[in-house]
């Protein structure tokens, strides 16, 4: 071979690619808050990638060039999708409506698997009690919940992680 890490570089960005599209289909929104369960998951999906990027090269300077790979591929992917809006499109989420003018959006909550219970959890941190003192909820790109409350006079700033709460099935 004329240049002895290509073949690190290529499965690198192959890893990286897949990585990026699983996140994608099984739910970037559940990493806003990591359990124990998603650091495991995090940990040995790392330990299972890293000889599909590396191979046999187990030395120093192969790992490096595997994780500059990631990072650079990650830089490139960084800057397309703020300038590109199709990359922005194809790989991040898209913040959701979950309440307007005080009326749940159904189909979203339940395409998004919010409970009744977790939405009223973040409505209490944003000082609102009642579903129809809510002028607008939406599900950031970021997993958090913002909320902004009909009544002007008492908005409140907080910043409420989504909590996945499925007992069987952890997203990744």
């Amino acid at each position: 071979m004329v240049f002895p890490y290509l073949d690190i570089i290529l499965r690198s960005v192959a890893v990286y690619f897949f990585m990026t599209i699983a996140l994608r289909i099984f739910g970037k929104k559940e990493l806003s808050q990591l359990n124990t369960a998603d650091i495991i998951l995090i940990l040995l999906i790392s330990n299972s990638v890293q000889n599909a990027m590396v191979g046999s090269d187990t030395s120093l300077t192969g790992g490096l060039v595997a994780a500059l790979v990631l990072f650079v591929i990650n830089f490139i992917i960084k800057k397309l999708t703020r300038r590109y809006k199709v990359f922005g499109d194809l790989l991040l989420d898209k913040p959701e409506v979950l309440i307007h003018d005080g009326k749940l959006d159904f189909k979203a909550l339940s395409k998004l698997d919010i409970s009744d219970e977790e939405l009223k959890e973040a409505m209490r941190e944003h000082g609102i009690e009642f579903f129809k003192n809510v002028k607008l909820a939406m599900l950031e790109i970021d997993g958090t919940i913002s909320i902004i409350s009909k009544d002007q006079e008492k908005l409140k700033q907080t910043h409420y992680k989504r909590k996945h709460n499925r007992k069987n099935l952890q997203k990744f």
